[in-house]
């Protein structure tokens, strides 16, 4: 039986221990998280926690852990979390499942290779992030992990969603954050019944921060789930009945004219609040093509769920353009005067996003 061990709880297991298995999700045969995990190697117990830190997390379970939090008392960060007021208006792309995350992260940096991309995983799978291979393969182009609620392990922890988000953006200095919940979903075909139902409290903080909450939206037509195919009823209960303060739904161009005609039936019923953007997605399925890991959902690979990967992509895209830029300092007498800029990268480039419906895009790239 393979089991895996988390180092930092446990200790190292080497040849010849004996260990003691948790085996609930292994017996289940579970798609994702079904593994034999490592309780403890009875004879040869780890030493006890020497780092600072008063942070518990995996509260009041056998394996619960103190971490340090950025937002924690007597920290180097602690006044800096305690002074910011708001994110600065910081693009945050949203999305139900960690597996969007890289997809979310070509479009970002596809589009501007330059800006800072800080990812803020919530609790609602994995709790530990170096259960994710994906955030190993993805840290050279992140500016770093915060590890939110009950979840730990990355380069910075906090207490809450809140709290994770001010870290991004005023401890990493990220111009860009993407939240997602960490490996293994939890669902139950219920309407309310999912882990990812918390993308949409993750929305509703940004917004209570001043950031800009865009929903990277779950498309597919693979899924052998009716719920999931077109635009999941995952995506339309978390950015349609939990966000109360308004999300912009990001549809991407370039799907067959069948499943974007499904798609713009299944957005028609979002509230006014929510505002769907049609963003252009050319040279984004050569960007995934060139992932630095491997891009699969629910077992599904890039070719099956293109509109998935896709769709998180164009998210990406959209959030990079509406990063702030700072003012030009204001002209002084004697300056010449600067040639015509945009005030912001949030004024769209030309054709990269719309507000049309499919019948408004050519045949040819009907979204």
């Amino acid at each position: 039986m393979r089991a895996l061990a988390y180092p930092s709880v446990v200790g190292t297991p080497e040849i010849g221990d004996d260990v003691l298995l948790n085996t609930t999700a292994w017996a289940q045969h579970l798609g994702t998280g079904g593994y034999a995990m490592v309780i403890a190697i009875p004879d040869r117990l780890p030493p006890d926690p020497a780092g600072p830190g008063h942070l518990v997390k995996a509260r009041y379970t056998p394996l619960q852990v103190s971490v340090q939090g950025v937002d924690e008392q007597d920290t180097e960060h602690h006044r800096a979390i305690a002074d910011a007021e708001d994110l600065g208006g910081m693009p945050v792309v949203v999305a139900d499942l960690h597996s969007a995350l890289p997809a979310v992260l070509i479009g970002i940096l596809g589009t501007d290779p330059d800006l800072r991309v800080a990812y803020v995983m919530t609790d609602g799978g994995a709790l530990v992030a170096g259960f994710s291979r994906t955030l190993h393969g993805l840290a050279p182009s992140l500016a770093g992990v915060v590890t939110v609620g009950q979840a730990f392990g990355g380069d910075l922890e906090a207490v809450t969603v809140h709290t994770g988000l001010l870290a991004a953006r005023h401890v990493l200095g990220a111009d860009v954050a993407v939240v997602t919940q960490g490996p293994g979903n939890l669902g139950t075909g219920t309407p309310w019944g999912f882990s990812g139902v918390a993308a949409g409290e993750a929305c509703n903080a940004v917004s209570v921060l001043g950031g800009e909450p865009i929903g990277a939206l779950r498309i597919s037509e693979a899924d052998p789930r009716p719920r999931h195919r077109g635009v999941s009823h995952h995506s339309l209960t978390a950015f349609g009945r939990v966000a109360l303060a308004g999300v912009t739904l990001v549809a991407p161009r370039g799907l067959s004219s069948e499943l974007g005609g499904q798609v713009d039936e299944d957005l028609a019923g979002q509230p006014e609040r929510n505002r769907v953007i049609w963003v252009d997605t050319v040279g984004l399925d050569e960007a995934l093509r060139l992932s630095p890991v491997p891009l699969t959902t629910m077992g599904r690979g890039l070719d099956e769920e293109r509109a998935y990967f896709l769709a998180a992509a164009a998210a990406g895209r959209y959030a990079a353009l509406r990063v702030p830029v700072e003012e030009e300092p204001a002209e002084t007498e004697g300056d010449a005067a600067p040639d015509s800029v945009p005030d912001s990268l949030s004024d769209p480039v030309p054709d990269a996003v719309s507000d049309s419906v499919p019948g408004d895009v050519p045949a040819d790239d009907a979204p």
